[in-house]
């Protein structure tokens, strides 16, 4: 009995690379997926987004482990997962290039008082989204505002006007 629970833990139902190449295929995948869907899908979470990241790991779940359910195959694709992670951490932080393709760039929101909306329509960020995260930041109108930046993180930073006639319009 106890055989048969030790061999179900280590034995795997594939070869060990193929557990390697399913998990590479589909952190590539996913990572262009979560990339092309924008920045909002990160650094603005909501419960919907917290609904979409559940969802999206149980439809890859079976890309990943296949039939096998060994706790050596779940090993040897957590020890890929984390390694692909660490390798991308590494060709971004000495590659400005990789990590402009990876992470994205900077998108500028508002410039003197001024929004644009239409960067803030190709970033999928609403302006409402957009206005609670003004008032957080403690900004009451865009005429306070010197700078938005979208971070590639998905974080909104705000620089303030140093001009006292800020115009309070918007």
């Amino acid at each position: 009995m106890m055989d048969g629970v030790v061999r179900s833990l280590f034995e795997l139902g594939m070869p060990w690379w193929e557990f390697v190449l399913r998990a590479v295929a589909v952190y590539v995948v996913v990572l262009v997926m979560v990339r092309l869907s924008g920045k909002r899908t990160v650094g603005q979470f909501t419960p919907f987004d917290l609904l979409v990241v559940v969802l999206l790991g149980t439809a890859v779940q079976n890309s990943l482990i296949g039939e096998d359910t060994s706790l050596l195959g779940g090993l040897i694709l957590a020890a890929t997962l984390l390694g692909l992670n660490w390798g991308v951490g590494k060709l971004s932080s000495r590659s400005r290039r990789f990590d402009e393709v990876v992470e994205g760039k900077p998108v500028i929101l508002v410039r003197h008082g001024h929004l644009f909306r239409d960067e803030l329509a190709r970033q999928s960020l609403s302006e409402h989204d957009f206005a609670i995260a003004r008032r957080s930041a403690g900004y009451a109108t865009l005429g306070e505002i010197a700078l938005a930046v979208l971070e590639s993180s998905g974080e909104i930073t705000f620089i303030r006007r140093k001009d006292r006639d800020a115009p309070d319009d918007q």
